[in-house]
């Protein structure tokens, strides 16, 4: 299935149209994301810290708890998954051990981001530190010589402040064996600025539809500039606010014969979506004792 994933995405990069994706926190939301139609799935790293730790994205889970996250999602659905792998874990070194980790476990492409470890998520630090540019590009040339599979995605994410380090840092990055770029920077204003810094990297960019990306701009400029567009918290603060508005309700009312704030997917619908049925086929073929349904 790697193998299979990681070439579709190759010949999605390679066609110049946009792949659409959602972040995912877990199998249910994975499942769910692949089933809504999109192209590809990000594993968010802002979303599995919340859901796994019930903490922000700062880089307090580990590699491990990461990938344990990720590696369910891989053989819970069918379509290529970007992995966020944050900082690497460490130096260049760490990011070889993590590069072959997650490459094992089935994802399409990695994303190595250039912040100093341990990270600080830039949906709320005022200050993000950089390694060195030098660094940064060291922890992408250990990536491209860990992979054992070249087709593989490299994605290079950088945190620089400016259009101008932005361009600066991609270029080395691009140079370096990155097969795609991820800006994450308030340098950024508009469509043409994004161009420019495509343009100036020589690869697909990565996007995240965010901020003024989500606010600003159309799905059709969206797609004059993407490789990749990324809805990535859209499943973690769906599922927050259904979440929050049914408990309340439940609790208020000691009772689920109410007229709840969200619908619910019936109980006989979610068994078939999680796979019920087909356990139950496998349970009477090899279980003995156990009736046909």
């Amino acid at each position: 299935m790697s193998l299979t994933t990681r070439k579709r995405l190759r010949e999605m990069l390679a066609s110049g149209k946009t792949a659409w994706s959602a972040g995912a926190f877990d199998a249910v939301s994975a499942k769910l994301i692949e089933e809504a139609g999109f192209d590809v799935m990000l594993s968010s790293g802002f979303a599995i810290s919340a859901s796994h730790l019930g903490e922000p994205d700062v880089e307090l889970y580990t590699m491990t708890e990461n990938l344990a996250v990720v590696r369910n999602m891989v053989r819970a659905t069918s379509i290529p998954l970007i992995a966020d792998v944050d900082t690497g874990y460490g130096n260049a070194i760490n990011v070889m051990r993590t590069v072959r980790e997650f490459e094992q476990a089935g994802v399409a492409a990695v994303i190595i981001e250039d912040q100093a470890v341990p990270k600080r998520c830039p949906a709320i630090a005022d200050v993000l530190e950089l390694v060195t540019v030098e660094e940064g590009e060291a922890k992408i040339r250990a990536a491209v010589a860990a992979r054992t599979d070249p087709d593989l995605v490299i994605v290079a994410r950088t945190d620089a402040g400016t259009e101008e380090e932005t361009i600066a840092r991609a270029k080395r990055y691009a140079a370096a064996g990155a097969d795609m770029i991820q800006p994450i920077s308030r340098g950024f204003t508009d469509l043409d600025s994004l161009k420019r810094l495509r343009d100036a990297a020589g690869v697909p960019l990565s996007l995240q539809i965010m901020r003024w990306l989500e606010t600003d701009l159309t799905p059709d400029q969206i797609e004059e500039v993407a490789g990749i567009a990324h809805y990535p918290l859209v499943a973690l603060l769906t599922a927050t606010d259904a979440m929050r508005r049914n408990l309340a309700a439940v609790r208020a009312a000691r009772s689920t014969r109410i007229n709840l704030p969200v619908g619910q997917t019936p109980l006989g619908d979610f068994k078939t979506f999680i796979g019920f049925d087909r356990v139950m086929d496998l349970q009477a073929q090899f279980l003995t004792g156990t009736e046909p349904r």
